[in-house]
């Protein structure tokens, strides 16, 4: 990468059903982080990648291919499958505001690549070949078990992985899967004779580690800025992109890695028996906002274990109107105050959230700096220099964290502010029964008023 820019990989979703919300909590972590790098003026190469072929339903090299069970859950082909779930996954980011990836990439599209990275790796004497494919043999890569600090004398024993007798070490991992003879797939690509032990070609379909490599060698070079995913990728999916990517380049796959921890449902880890994987629209059933959901992740740490619970999105719902009602203050300026100097509170805060995200993505302290800054805005008159350093802490909220503030925090008519002048002349006048009809005609707007020491406040009804 030239000066100024930084390449990203993350880890994108395996295509074969909606995703829960432990699935979407890594993506709204990585968009921060974006978010944060573009604000610094860098350029974001970003690569996300789209699982639309090869993860087994274990993360080992055993079991049907996730998109092959989808397509048989939903009486479709895999390939209708994988547009269907891609498109709902793309829906999601935007709903979610998130920012776009410069490449958001399909495996399936990268077929030649991944191919051409087993030939390289097959040169260097790096793969070996069994019944059901090509492997990559781990004993050639001296510091295998460095990256996840693992213990292969357990592996040897059976304790992380299923074992194959065909395989020479149980952490060898399938670099291309053949087709089982007589079976046939949706999704399968003919294997290159050179690519095998007879110069025999046959059908397969990749691996499922190989595919990032692959992509990321192709798209980002031979070493990254930083690659995002979360804590489950590391002992088995990082560590295997580690040692094809780096066997085959002999560099450094990533200078940082970045793991999220996992987000629990309901105090538990999240299963489909339990039904406690919420999608987004299960969420949006029950009331809430994508954005809901957004601030609920980012009240959390990326690096700390998250629990998400209806009670838990409730009170971000809350936090967020809290923060809209705060941004709405932006249109409530007392032309009777003569501070008009621009207002040094917002431009510092704004510096201090951005402080607060460089210390390792802290999301919490910045969600904490919010509360601060606009609980100090609230609780004064807002003259037309105050108004402006709110505007610019609302922007700066809404580059870094994305929740759309300015956006949904709209003015209210002319008429309602009529309702509330003529509402506030009737308190004057102590007419108690004319203030509270004038107070039901502004409700029907959707908007409540406050009274305060200095004058009426309007906000959004919950």
């Amino acid at each position: 990468m030239a000066a100024g820019e930084v390449s990203l990989y993350t880890c994108g979703p395996t295509v074969y059903g909606q995703l829960h919300v432990g699935n979407w909590a890594a993506y709204i972590y990585w968009d921060v982080l974006v978010r944060l790098l573009t604000a610094d003026d860098l350029v974001v190469t970003r690569v996300l990648n789209i699982t639309d072929v090869g993860h087994l339903v274990s993360d080992g090299d055993y079991g049907e291919d996730k998109l092959e069970k989808g397509a048989r859950r939903d009486g479709k082909t895999a390939w209708e499958v994988a547009e269907l779930y891609t498109n709902d996954f793309i829906k999601g980011m935007q709903l979610l505001n998130m920012t776009p990836a410069m490449h958001l990439v399909k495996a399936t599209d990268f077929i030649g690549q991944q191919l051409d990275l087993v030939r390289r790796l097959k040169d260097k004497g790096h793969t070996y070949q069994i019944s059901d494919g090509i492997y990559f043999d781990t004993s050639t890569f001296p510091r295998y078990d460095d990256f996840a600090d693992l213990r292969l004398d357990a592996q040897r024993a059976g304790a992380r992985i299923q074992h194959n007798p065909e395989k020479r070490q149980p952490s060898d991992f399938a670099l291309w899967k053949f087709t089982p003879k007589g079976q046939g797939r949706d999704m399968q690509w003919t294997t290159p004779g050179d690519l095998t032990e007879h110069n025999e070609e046959q059908m397969g379909f990749p691996g499922w580690h190989l595919e990032c490599s692959a992509m990321a060698l192709s798209l980002l070079g031979e070493t990254i800025d930083i690659h995002t995913g979360g804590i489950d990728h590391i002992p088995v999916h990082h560590t295997n992109e580690i040692a094809q990517s780096e066997s085959a380049t002999g560099k450094p796959m990533s200078h940082f890695w970045l793991h999220n921890n996992h987000l629990k449902s309901d105090g538990t880890k999240i299963s489909k028996s339990l039904e406690n994987g919420y999608s987004l629209n299960d969420l949006v059933k029950e009331g809430y906002s994508p954005l809901d959901f957004r601030l609920f992740v980012l009240q959390s740490h990326y690096r700390s274990e998250g629990n998400f619970s209806f009670e838990n999105i409730e009170a971000a719902a809350r936090r967020r109107h809290h923060w809209r009602n705060a941004a709405a203050l932006r249109h409530q300026t007392h032309d009777t105050l003569n501070n008009t100097a621009p207002s040094t509170i917002g431009l510092a805060d704004s510096h201090g959230l951005r402080e607060a995200l460089e210390n390792d993505l802290d999301t919490p302290a910045a969600l904490r700096l919010v509360d601060e800054v606009f609980n100090l805005f609230a609780n004064q008159k807002l003259s037309h220099g105050l108004q402006e350093g709110l505007i610019v802490f609302i922007e700066a909220v809404d580059q870094l964290l994305g929740l759309e503030l300015l956006a949904t925090s709209p003015d209210i008519s002319d008429d309602t502010k009529l309702l509330i002048v003529e509402r506030q002349r009737a308190r004057d006048a102590q007419d108690w029964a004319h203030s509270d009809e004038v107070r039901r005609q502004i409700e029907k707007s959707g908007i409540t008023v406050r009274d305060t020491a200095f004058g009426p406040i309007w906000e959004y009804i919950a």
